[in-house]
Parts: structure tokens; sequence; C-alpha cells
């Protein structure tokens, strides 16, 4: 179906389960023909490997031993030559074995992120309260909408983390401390650079972090 046509462009991505090279895997068994017949559908169809950033490993075991590249995008020339500037980046993992991983096109900015929501933000007693408040405020904006609904989101997002910071302390800079040290302990582990120590400190650090 991808050499059918070489004017259509493809892109296939996700889970693949299984590695091009015996590099892709630490301290995981490695099947030399899985990797070749891998690398030969690729050949055949013709297909590119965009380069992973960022990490080496994109799945991770529980217990912080073994790493394997299973994530990845591969396009065709046709879907590579539509952009001049793809890459792949990964992300950190949260709660899941596998680092979620983003093919983007690097001359393009989509803004700012969206407001984050803390689930001990839901927990405080008065938070309906809270919101109601700052969603009533005159938003600004003049006539447009979507400035006016920007800023009332900016004014109810400020209102919680005054109110969470006065509950909880700072929550949002504890758990960016946290994932500062899982993550910066995780690259270091994917080199195979750490020790037992680390790794629990790694692992307790993630833990906290969820």
């Amino acid at each position: 179906m991808i050499s059918r046509d070489p004017n259509d462009a493809w892109v296939i991505c996700g889970d693949f389960n299984e590695v091009r090279s015996e590099e892709e895997r630490l301290n995981c068994q490695y099947f030399d023909n899985k990797a070749k017949m891998f690398n030969e559908f690729i050949n055949n169809a013709k297909l590119i490997d965009i380069p992973l950033g960022g990490r080496i490993f994109t799945r991770i075991s529980d217990d912080g031993t073994k790493f394997s590249k299973l994530d990845r995008f591969l396009v065709n020339d046709c879907f590579y030559n539509l952009w001049n500037c793809l890459s792949v980046v990964s992300l950190d993992r949260g709660k899941s074995d596998h680092c979620p991983i983003i093919l983007k096109d690097d001359n393009k900015n989509f803004g700012p992120k969206p407001i984050k929501v803390f689930d001990e933000w839901l927990d405080m007693d008065d938070v309906d309260k809270v919101i109601k408040d700052a969603w009533i405020e005159y938003g600004g904006g003049g006539t447009r909408k979507d400035c006016c609904l920007r800023n009332k989101m900016k004014k109810t997002k400020l209102a919680l983390k005054t109110k969470s910071s006065q509950k909880f302390g700072d929550l949002e800079g504890e758990i960016e401390v946290l994932k500062s040290v899982a993550t910066s302990l995780e690259i270091k582990a994917e080199n195979g650079l750490i020790n037992e120590e680390e790794r629990k400190q790694w692992l307790d650090a993630r833990k906290l972090w969820f």
C-alpha cells in the first residue's frame, strides 16, 4: 500500500514493539533476526526513520533497569518533502512506561501551553466559588470574544493558584523539582551511569511526583 503510489504522503507511528539494532536495547534480550525483518520492512517501503531527540530510549521497565527504543515515526519521501524541518522529540513519560513522542515541524510555533489543572485544586472546599468569582469578572478584550475568554481563563488560573498556594504551599514548584530530579536521573540511567542508590532516588521521586 505504501509503495503503490509515490505521490501519496505516508506517516506511520506508534509502538512497533521492535528495535532496529542492538544499541536500541539496554539490559534487554535482543533478537537479530527480528531487527533484520523490521529493517527490511522499512527499506522495502522506502520509509525514513526520523531521528529521536532528547532521549535514547522510549520504553522503560517499572524497576528502571530495562530500556528499549520501541516508539518512532516513519515517513515516506512524499511526506518528508512537505516539510523540511521535521523532528521527533520525546516528552516526560508520566505514569506510563513509554515516553510520548511528537513529530513536529520546527518552523511552526503553536503558541503557549494551555492551562494546567491539578487534582489538588478540585479537593479544595470552596473551589466552585473561587472559579465562579473569577469567571464573572470582566475579562477585557473589548468586542473580541476570544480575547475575553483568554483573559477570563488567565484570571481563573491565577485565582486557583493563589488559593492552592495558601492551602498546599508551592505545589507546582515542588512538582517541578521532583520532575527535574526524576528526569535527570532517568537520562543518566539510559546511559548506564546510575548506581543503585540513585536508582532508588529516581523511583522514589517518581512516586512522590504522582
